[in-house]
């Protein structure tokens, strides 16, 4: 694959220090303009304060980069130009047809496996939408989770998801799914979900052992890090699905269909709650971020 490394990522591959993948569809099209490029900085500065390199991907102009300087991501939380939605499916047509836009999960997990890196954070994966029964609506993120040896640090599935299918998919795809200091599967903007975990682990140390064990020992796929969101910014759950159901029948009332309906609805539970749910989603991906860039270090250096 033809990647095209920042100077900063590029020195810390090739040097072996510890590197964290970033998404950049939570920066074009997750958040609004200047919280994403705040929350996208935030993201940056927290993996680095735990002694790692972050790594940005997205594709622009064509270019697959890993690792973007300020002025790039700068293009992409503006968005004063077309910006595409990337997941691993749409890689090619951004290429062959010189377009930018933000990596989702799904893309975001095949080119760290590319670049040789093993940590990546985000906010929380995409899974089974509700309703999928009739619409088969089934984020391209478990696929890749399954498939690219990556550990991903998020705050469980995005909470607008069927939950318990989702859970069901990523255990068929043979995914671990791992609490961080919980039996419980977070929830993004809650901290329960009424899900119990069949494992979990209480120390980094611990997180890099199994990563390694699955990557290198195993050759296996990816493995899934659930990292609660902090307690004074997460929602109570029953609050939240209120608010879900609701949006989901306004997306249903306009047509909103596939890879445009969990930004509408993020949008929409941000209106919803006065703006809780925003302020939660920038301290969980600071709070993912700080853990991953923690998990690198201990990945790393052997732990």
């Amino acid at each position: 694959m033809d990647l095209r490394f920042s100077d900063e990522v590029r020195r810390a591959l090739d040097s072996r220090q510890p590197v964290v993948a970033l998404e950049t569809s939570v920066v074009a099209q997750g958040l609004p303009y200047p919280d994403n490029l705040a929350a996208a900085r935030a993201c940056e500065e927290a993996i680095r304060r735990a002694g790692a390199v972050p790594a940005a991907t997205a594709v622009v102009d064509g270019v697959v980069c890993i690792g973007l300087e300020d002025a790039a991501l700068r293009r992409l939380a503006e968005g004063k130009e077309p910006l595409l939605k990337l997941g691993s499916r749409d890689l090619a047509i951004a290429v062959a047809t010189r377009a930018s836009g933000g990596t989702t999960v799904s893309a975001t997990c095949e080119l760290a496996a590319a670049a040789g890196i093993r940590v990546f954070s985000t906010g929380g994966i995409g899974g089974v939408h509700r309703g999928a029964s009739e619409h088969w609506d089934i984020s391209q993120d478990i696929a890749a989770l399954a498939r690219f040896p990556v550990a991903v640090v998020c705050a469980g599935a995005k909470s607008v998801l069927d939950l318990p299918k989702t859970m069901e998919l990523l255990e068929t795809a043979g995914v671990p799914v791992i609490g961080v200091g919980t039996r419980e599967l977070p929830s993004f903007h809650s901290r329960d979900s009424g899900i119990t975990l069949e494992h979990s682990v209480n120390d980094v140390a611990t997180a890099a052992r199994i990563a390694r064990a699955r990557f290198e020992t195993l050759g296996q796929g990816g493995v899934l890090y659930t990292v609660p969101p902090p307690e004074e910014t997460a929602l109570p759950r029953h609050e939240v699905e209120l608010q879900i159901a609701s949006a989901l029948a306004e997306a249903e009332r306009q047509g909103i269909r596939g890879k445009d309906v969990t930004p509408f609805l993020l949008r929409e539970l941000g209106q919803r709650t006065g703006g809780k749910t925003l302020k939660a989603n920038l301290a969980l991906l600071v709070n993912n971020a700080r853990f991953a860039g923690q998990l690198a270090v201990a990945y790393a250096r052997g732990d």
